[in-house]
């Protein structure tokens, strides 16, 4: 307020009557009458400015006290009656200012701890997404928290222009825990599939002898992978690929859970790799026949072709193994990481193979600005030390029992089918004119717990991995109850 009428002075002033009242304002004004005529006993004031101002100076003086004193309540009677933005402001804003290719349940969060996260009203929900498997630790684990802020506040990025102090200890660190001899430090888990793609193109023409440019990679219908354009060629769902063609040539397409399917394309001699997820997550949590990826670990390794496991969402304990491939004690050539890597507070991916696959690509062949960053390296040393340390693993195994032994128990008209393995579940929902797996979501929103439908009527139940007993048998009171509302 000082600043608006010495504004208000000073601007209608002449510059010599200026002066005076600047030197006036900041030697006695606001030390002598400041409250007064801050709040309206301006006369006294003005008498003591009329032998240095104009005239017209005392009227717009006057004038601007009792405007500067009437903004100041209207602000602070503003800021009472806002408060914090509300779910339906943080919809709308979305819905202005943001690209429309998201969906989102209608909830807004702002807060997350372990299993919880709130709303911006304070309602507390058990989240059973975990952001698609990214946070299996836990939302904001402390020890994942602790190490991105230390890490922050000494080196964040370097490029791979040069070396880091923290790089190679991750290197070292991540290889020597899933025993291959190298890493590939991406960001996201579309840039791990594209890493892996690049790598087998490479390693078919250098090693494997294929004519250049006429490599294949063979995936599963169903697949998904991310957005981008090669992402999206290998797509069977319009939703991913209509409106974004051409594709990506060399990409072909097999059914999921198919043996004699893949025998027969690996008849061709310029198939590169094979790329497929050991449970296919966004296709509803489709979970192959026991024996499935044995049978793909043999027919790749007969016809010399890649096996690349994208292990983006079932890795990292989330299937009650450490990569869901460790269920069948299979070795694939590329092992694909991303999301839980980093416990949800960085993007982090990793491609991991030997080095007959790794070293066929050479300097300025493929990189990342970020990729391998100090910080990102700490957070994921971080991830994978949780998962450890708190056997992530065996407890996804053990509440991921408990939980599909529960869901069996739901009624049959509205439950078709239960599957998954450790904490990566799905109910199928029996479609209805009274109830769908959207309407199903909302209601359990309502109750308490967040989840969400992919494909449909299929709705994914990911916990994260550090749930307790006693809390999965709330979450399963929420369910049995939400279901039997309709």
């Amino acid at each position: 307020m000082k600043k608006e009428v010495c504004d208000v002075i000073g601007l209608f002033c002449s510059d010599g009557h200026r002066d005076k009242l600047r030197c006036l304002s900041l030697e006695g004004f606001w030390k002598s009458g400041e409250r007064e005529a801050a709040f309206g006993d301006y006369n006294s004031t003005t008498i003591m400015l009329s032998k240095l101002a104009h005239p017209q100076c005392l009227a717009v003086l006057r004038q601007g006290i009792r405007t500067s004193a009437s903004s100041a309540t209207s602000i602070a009677t503003k800021k009472t009656i806002q408060g914090p933005p509300s779910s339906d402001y943080i919809f709308e804003r979305e819905a202005k200012y943001g690209a429309h290719n998201y969906h989102p349940l209608p909830v807004a969060l702002e807060k997350g701890k372990g299993v919880y996260v709130w709303d911006v009203e304070g309602k507390k929900y058990f989240d059973f997404l975990s952001s698609y498997s990214a946070v299996n630790q836990g939302h904001c684990h402390p020890k994942i928290v602790a190490a991105l802020k230390s890490q922050c506040e000494k080196l964040t990025l370097t490029s791979r222009a040069f070396y880091n102090d923290v790089l190679g200890e991750y290197e070292e660190y991540i290889t020597k825990m899933f025993k291959y001899n190298k890493v590939l430090p991406m960001n996201t888990g579309v840039e791990a599939g594209e890493t892996a793609c690049k790598l087998a193109r490479k390693w078919a023409y250098s090693v494997k002898g294929i004519p250049k440019y006429k490599a294949k990679i063979i995936f599963a219908a169903g697949n998904f992978w991310g957005r981008t354009l090669s992402a999206v060629s290998s797509s069977t769902d319009p939703s991913s690929y209509d409106g974004f063609g051409p594709f990506m040539p060399g990409f072909e397409i097999i059914p999921y859970n198919d043996l004699p399917a893949l025998e027969r394309a690996l008849q061709d001699p310029n198939v590169a790799a094979f790329m497929v997820e050991p449970i296919q997550g966004e296709a509803g949590v489709v979970v192959p026949d026991k024996g499935y990826l044995t049978g793909v670990r043999e027919l790749c390794t007969k016809h010399n072709v890649l096996f690349i496991a994208d292990e983006i969402q079932t890795g990292l304990a989330r299937t009650g193994e450490m990569l869901a491939v460790d269920h069948e004690n299979i070795r694939p050539d590329l092992v694909l990481l991303g999301k839980a890597l980093s416990g949800g507070v960085y993007p982090v991916s990793a491609v991991l193979c030997d080095d007959e696959i790794m070293l066929t690509i050479k300097p300025g062949e493929h990189g990342s600005t970020y990729g391998g960053n100090p910080l990102a390296c700490r957070v994921a040393m971080a991830a994978l030390e949780v998962i450890e340390e708190e056997e992530l693993a065996k407890n996804a195994e053990v509440i991921g029992s408990i939980l599909r032994n529960e869901l069996m128990k739901t009624p049959s008209d509205i439950v078709t089918q239960v599957r998954g393995k450790g904490l990566l579940n799905a109910i199928v929902i029996r479609e209805t004119k009274d109830w769908d797996a959207w309407k199903v979501c909302l209601r359990l929103r309502d109750n308490g717990l967040l989840a969400k439908p992919t494909h449909g009527d299929t709705i994914r139940l990911a916990p994260p991995l550090v749930i307790k007993e006693d809390e999965i048998r709330e979450c399963i009171e929420i369910i049995h109850k939400t279901l039997l509302s309709f």
